[in-house]
């Protein structure tokens, strides 16, 4: 057969791919990109290129797209493209500003930073005054006039590029500095001169000599690559990845990388840099904000390490600057109709845009911007409900401090960073606060720093709150405390910070690690000692006007978990429309409750623990009356006792502690045991060596281990189907009390830890015979719902055999995450830190639900349920129930419900809002899931 031969040029036309743009250039007043291409550029360059095609002052650079960010961690390196492209826009920097890279008596130095499609503060690196070497700082400082402006850049280099690059610890940088300051009594970075600077130069070479075991690189172009790749590399270190957990963004996304023309705020008094918003992202109020430093660089600021002045100061210093810089970010905010987030830098009395965002803000001031966004005409409505996080209205809950509770003496008073209110004990590093807080919060600390940095993150996410006696309301810890709605209190000067002392010392006091303080993140107040707090109310006039904008779009209802009528007044009060859990093993350790239990556990015949029921019951039925009442006219999900006995009695290592000792314990100690056992029949000294060995005995017939899946659940109500009875009559005997009340009642009975249909069934009998009995008695019939609770994959696989006895499905996802991953949830902490440092797992399964796995079950559950029975009620109960990217999930699957704690209501209600007003709007924004 005849081979038909293209021509070259046909060859090429059809084999030939267009190679990707991975750099895009911006400068001159146009850019190649704009402000929609946050995929490509991130959140910085999108806004760089927005920028300079508006016509604002920003200095020309180019940006390296995400794309290679991507590639390089795939490669670990990047193509011969993405140098190609790289050494091209150089070349055109170049040219546009008459200079080279590091070289002649005019040298291009450069900023190199990152920028992801996300805003994440402070957890990628940046490095300023690239291209600077030994020849070329002889030439800056001579065409600038400033060899201190040279030498204090050059400096600056050397440290930034040793620790972001180079991997060396910042601090073999300060105590290089620091001596250099003490030696020449210097109090301020700013007091040494030009000799001691270059004094500084040459002991940070040998730093890098000795850590690197290389020199200083001085080839400017070498230092490009290997920070352009440091950047890439920063998207993967350990508090960008914790940051990134912690607000659910991808792995996957990657950083680009921004190479920009300097600027140089560290040329004397007519210099200077700065950072703010177009309004308060504390409390929303419409006015300019932030902070600037004469004489400085942009990182001065940010890291907090000198306590800059207020924005408004600069109208007094640089009148002209200070109006063009409200004229620009006025603008700003009005293009991207939202409040912006911006830094500048001011060289020689011209000013420079660097980077605007749609800034960080506290719920507070999410809800309040949004609100008088509206006002404005700058948004809609239904935009608004998408300029707040689901998890920040949590802000408008967090505590403020009860200054009644103890005398208030206050040590000093900082920055009010971020609102709320956080009592705890001292820690001094971020280490301290995970060993003290941990995972599961046991110790509630305030971490306490001159200043924190990124590598903090950690630390912040455990603690109650953060102190700094450095930095303002634009620092690190400002700027990352307010987008976790954590209390903060910034630059409180007055506070000496020794983290090497481990301690703190204000008004001639010293405070150590382990002392109480209290702090009060909305006056910027710090107190001495353990003060109580006050809940929140949620009845704020704004928040209820904006979720009065969101609640109708919401298709997805949402309940409460609670267990006890003070939590159910709560979650009403939250806006919660029923209860989607009330655990009734919670009503049976109140004091006057848990010695009957005790004694139904401890009983070795029917009629002994039907004895004990009988004294349980009327204090049940209590409890449920007031229940009800809370939840007047909504339902009452109700699930019969769950967890296995052993909880109710005391410790088996205890147990053995005790018997152990018997024989040696002296009169008090046996007084004090008699008190420990008088709920288990122990009157006298005498009665304790029969009673305890006995206890021991039933406690390990009854101990079960993680995860615990014997002898609890609907297996508790079989094989005791006395205890079902009695918590049955309480249900019904309460609700029908209240029925003829004119309380509306609608109780749901909830069989928990079924795995099959004739589980389901057995203890379904028992419920409508017990109801049926009660309606009997009392002659009255109040409407009610039996359903399970779906907790185990098995379950979840024969849904529709179950759903022929249920008449409502509740995920119990705690549990089924439990069965379905195989994990122990009360153990999982001890590989969990890994799994997610390693990138196993992206999340904590038992916060956010595995949509992958656990979700398909969930969903799996749902359809096969409804085709037996089409109108059964599904709603899910774990605490995924108030995580927004899991509720939306329920939204997406079709559930009609779903239920969380009473202070998540809120969030709930929001991300439920959302998830369904997504479907009808078209928005920007979101974080991925």
């Amino acid at each position: 057969m005849a081979t038909t031969t293209l021509p070259e040029t046909e060859v090429q036309r059809v084999d030939k791919k267009p190679a990707t743009k991975y750099v895009y250039f911006f400068g001159d007043g146009k850019a190649d990109g704009n402000g929609k291409m946050k995929d490509e550029l991130g959140g910085k360059g999108a806004g760089l290129a927005e920028m300079t095609n508006a016509g604002l002052p920003v200095p020309p650079g180019f940006t390296i797209q995400t794309e290679a960010c991507r590639e390089y961690m795939r490669t670990n390196g990047v193509s011969a493209e993405v140098d190609r492209q790289m050494n091209e826009a150089l070349a055109h920097l170049e040219q546009l500003q008459g200079q080279r890279l590091g070289k002649g008596d005019n040298p291009l130095l450069v900023s190199v930073r990152s920028g992801a499609k996300f805003s994440m503060p402070g957890m990628m690196d940046t490095i300023l005054n690239l291209g600077l070497n030994d020849q070329s700082v002889a030439a800056l400082a001579k065409r600038s006039n400033n060899p201190r402006f040279a030498a204090d850049s050059y400096r600056r280099l050397i440290q930034m590029f040793g620790n972001v690059v180079l991997d060396i610890e910042k601090s073999a940088f300060d105590q290089v500095f620091e001596a250099k300051k003490k030696q020449k009594k210097a109090k301020l970075d700013t007091d040494l001169d030009a000799k001691a600077l270059n004094e500084v130069i040459a002991e940070y070479k040998k730093v890098v000599k000795k850590h690197a075991q290389r020199d200083f690189p001085q080839d400017p172009h070498e230092q490009l690559v290997m920070a352009r790749d440091a950047v890439f590399r920063s998207w993967n270190n350990d508090r960008a990845k914790h940051y990134r957990r912690i607000n659910n963004i991808s792995d996957d996304l990657g950083t680009a990388v921004n190479v920009q023309a300097m600027v140089f705020g560290n040329l004397g008094d007519t210099s200077g840099t700065g950072v703010g918003f177009t309004r308060n992202p504390a409390t929303g109020a419409r006015e300019f904000y932030g902070e600037y430093l004469i004489n400085a660089q942009g990182e001065d600021v940010v890291s907090g390490v000198r306590t800059p002045s207020h924005i408004q100061e600069l109208e007094k210093a640089m009148p002209q600057v200070y109006n063009q810089l409200r004229e620009i970010t006025t603008r700003l905010e009005k293009h991207y109709k939202d409040m912006q987030d911006f830094e500048f830098t001011i060289q020689e009395g011209k000013l420079y845009m660097l980077q605007t965002r749609n800034g960080k803000r506290t719920g507070l001031a999410a809800v309040r911007v949004a609100i008088e966004m509206v006002g404005e005409g700058l948004i809609t409505k239904d935009e608004a409900i998408f300029r707040v996080e689901p998890n920040q209205l949590y802000d408008f809950l967090v505590p403020r401090l009860d200054e009644k509770s103890a005398k208030v003496e206050v040590l000093a008073t900082g920055l009010p960073a971020s609102p709320g209110a956080a009592v705890g004990q001292i820690v001094f590093t971020a280490d301290e606060a995970v060993e003290k807080a941990g995972h599961d919060k046991k110790t509630p600390v305030i971490l306490v720093r001159a200043e924190t940095t990124p590598e903090d993150i950690h630390g912040m996410e455990v603690a109650k709150g953060i102190l700094t006696s450095r930095g303002g309301m634009t620092s690190h810890a400002a700027v990352v405390t307010r987008g976790m709605g954590k209390c903060c209190v910034a630059g409180a000067g007055d506070i000496v910070v020794d983290e090497k002392k481990r301690e703190m010392r204000v008004k001639g006091q010293t405070f150590r690690e382990g002392d109480w303080i209290s702090l009060d993140g909305t006056t910027g107040r710090v107190i001495k000692g353990k003060l109580n707090t006050l809940d929140a109310s949620p009845d704020d006039p704004e928040l209820m006007k904006f979720m009065g904008w969101a609640d109708p779009f919401r298709k997805l209802g949402v309940r409460a978990n609670a267990d006890i009528p003070r939590d159910a007044e709560q979650a009403r009060a939250f806006g919660a429309e029923g209860i989607g859990l009330c655990r009734t093993e919670h009503m049976f350790f109140g004091e006057k409750k848990i010695p009957h239990m005790r004694a139904m556990i401890l009983a070795d015949n029917e009629k002994d623990r039907k004895a004990a029921l009988k004294k349980l019951l009327p204090l049940q039925r209590s409890d449920f009356i007031g229940v009800f009442k809370a939840m007047d006219g909504f339902p009452v999900t109700i699930r019969t006792l769950d967890p296995p006995l052993h909880e109710f009695l005391p410790r088996r290592e205890d147990l053995v502690v005790d018997i152990a000792m018997l024989p040696y314990s002296d009169a008090k100690q046996k007084k004090s045991l008699v008190a420990k056992y008088r709920d288990y029949g122990v009157k006298a000294a005498g009665d304790l060596k029969k009673v305890v060995p006995a206890l021991l005995s039933r406690v390990e017939q009854l101990h079960e281990f993680n995860p615990m899946l014997g002898l609890r659940g609907c297996r508790l109500g079989i094989t005791y189907p006395e205890i079902t009875e009695m918590q049955v009559r309480a249900i019904f005997e309460a609700a029908v009390e209240c029925a003829k009340k004119g309380i509306k009642v609608h109780p749901e009975v909830m069989i928990p830890l079924v795995a099959t249909l004739k589980e389901m069934a057995n203890q379904a009998a028992i419920v409508r015979r017990v109801a049926d009995e009660v309606f009997k008695e009392k002659q009255m019939t109040v409407p009610y719902l039996v359903g399970t609770m779906i907790e185990l994959p098995r379950a979840a696989l024969v849904a529709d055999e179950i759903a022929r006895e249920a008449e409502f499905f509740s995920f119990g996802t705690n549990d089924l995450t439990q069965t379905t991953f195989g994990f122990s949830r009360d153990d999982v902490n001890k590989i969990l830190t890994t799994y997610i440092a390693d990138g196993i797992l992206k999340q904590d399964p038992f916060a956010v639900l595995d949509q992958e796995g656990v979700g398909q079950l969930v969903k799996m559950a749902t359809e096969r349920g409804r085709k037996t029975r089409t109108t059964l009620k599904v709603g899910i109960c774990g605490e995924h129930g108030g995580e927004p990217s899991s509720v939306e999930f329920c939204y997406r699957t079709g559930l009609n419900y779903v239920s969380c704690s009473p202070f998540r209501v809120l969030t709930a209600r929001l991300a439920a809002a959302q998830a369904a007003a997504s479907d009808k709007l078209k928005v920007e924004g979101g974080r991925t899931k």
